[in-house]
């Protein structure tokens, strides 16, 4: 362990998500895993076993059942929203989002990478195209969602070839399809890959190890899950809390009472530490830590908490009080890498709602610099945006925001930009750099 992890905490919980092509077998993938590990409930087994099977063969239970619980997704035997399943082994807990594989879904696996510590690529070996020279043409989507775990920046990336029962078992397959992904990958700079051949329907290598591919030494799929580490590198980073609600007395008491309620993004504080109120640049010194369980000397990354002041400020919902020392950046013209995520195309002309943090101020797209092709990963000259493009574009706000890089703060670095008439969200956003 290097000297930055020795600060850092591991974390006993991982949140994941499948992605892949439609019918790869995402959620017949997450319903083995609960199956196997004991992680669901009797009467969920036996409204499973009743369900109509779609994708299965006489009796065997539909497994993918275990999470697509809308009537259009059994009926149709796709998944369409993302959804959201907990379970747990003696070693760790683990949060799942299995999200959809059509193209025109690719919103929600935006939605589902978001908060993800470690994505599944799942690839389907019936469906990819083995060449006669030897190569292997993935499918458009597989490089999709690396491309959108890259820009996410999820940490781990494992690659499932699923479907192995369908070629026999063969390491050659395997070998071959993973010297294809793990050449796309380093294009993309991704760099902790590791691939796992299985069968989902079968369970071979996802919780019990599979005899018919004794020629895979490699851990199970819920073995790996398991041996991953994922750390809290944002208690490590620059301290930064949006306000999100102003707290006063009921009116009764004596002292004037004022709090600043929310939830610390990175870094910590402590009573007595010197702080800068964004974007007003005001000076501020913690009074008091204050939680439902009493006053604390100091807190964390992912605490909610009331922070007193020692002076009397004018702060309101949507500021940010950060690091004194480290302060985020003011921006008024921002730089990002957005996923548009509307049926509507991007209208340069309009103005549209940017949701940063607690703060919500009008934007205004004014270029798209590229389009990121994501088969060859070139960005293209484009003039607009339609439905799951991914570009880069240049916004300006109408009241500067106190941010970071993406790759600095995921917090202070990400955004929505929401529709000021339907109130729809149009697009998700990461920022790249600063004007």
């Amino acid at each position: 362990m290097n000297a930055m992890t020795d600060k850092l905490t591991e974390r006993g919980l991982l949140r994941f998500i499948t992605a892949g092509s439609v019918d790869d077998g995402k959620s017949t993938l997450i319903g083995r895993l609960l199956y196997d590990s004991k992680g669901i409930f009797a009467d969920q087994l036996a409204a499973v076993s009743r369900a109509k099977h779609k994708r299965t063969v006489g009796d065997t239970i539909d497994l993918s059942l275990l999470t697509d619980g809308l009537e259009a997704e059994r009926e149709q035997g796709i998944t369409i929203d993302v959804a959201y399943r907990y379970f747990a082994t003696p070693r760790r807990k683990f949060i799942i989002a299995d999200t959809p594989g059509h193209e025109q879904y690719t919103r929600n696996m935006v939605t589902g990478a978001s908060t993800a510590d470690a994505v599944i690529i799942l690839i389907d070996v019936s469906k990819v195209k083995l060449r006669e020279d030897g190569g292997v043409d993935l499918l458009i989507q597989t490089k999709r969602h690396s491309t959108i775990a890259h820009l996410l920046q999820i940490e781990h990336v494992i690659v499932a070839v699923n479907k192995m029962d369908l070629v026999n078992y063969d390491q050659t397959v395997f070998d071959r399809i993973v010297k294809a992904y793990r050449e796309f990958a380093d294009s993309l700079g991704l760099a902790d890959v590791t691939a796992i051949p299985l069968s989902a329907l079968a369970g071979d290598n996802v919780v019990e190890a599979s005899e018919r591919m004794d020629w895979y030494k490699g851990p199970t799929l819920i073995e790996l899950l398991e041996s991953l580490t994922v750390y809290d590198e944002a208690h490590d980073a620059p301290f930064r809390f949006p306000v999100q609600l102003v707290a006063r007395h009921n009116g009764h008491e004596a002292n004037d009472f004022r709090g600043y309620m929310g939830r610390i993004e990175s870094g910590r504080v402590s009573v007595g530490d010197k702080l800068v109120v964004q974007p007003s640049n005001q000076a501020a010194t913690v009074k008091e830590i204050v939680t439902f369980d009493g006053s604390l000397p100091y807190a964390v990354a992912g605490q909610s908490v009331t922070l007193l002041l020692e002076e009397y400020l004018d702060i309101s919902r949507g500021d940010l009080l950060a690091s004194e020392r480290q302060p985020a950046s003011l921006l008024k013209q921002v730089v990002a890498d957005v996923c548009w995520m509307s049926d509507e195309p991007l209208d340069l002309r309009r103005k549209y709602w940017i949701k940063h943090g607690t703060r919500q101020t009008a934007a205004k797209v004014t270029k798209v610099d590229t389009l990121l092709d994501v088969n060859t990963q070139q960005r293209l000259l484009a003039e607009g945006l339609r439905l799951n493009d991914i570009a880069r574009v240049n916004l300006t706000v109408q009241q500067p925001l106190a941010a970071d890089a993406y790759a600095d703060i995921r917090a202070t670095g990400a955004f929505i930009l929401i529709d000021e008439v339907t109130h729809q969200t149009v697009a998700a956003g990461m920022i790249r750099l600063r004007d």
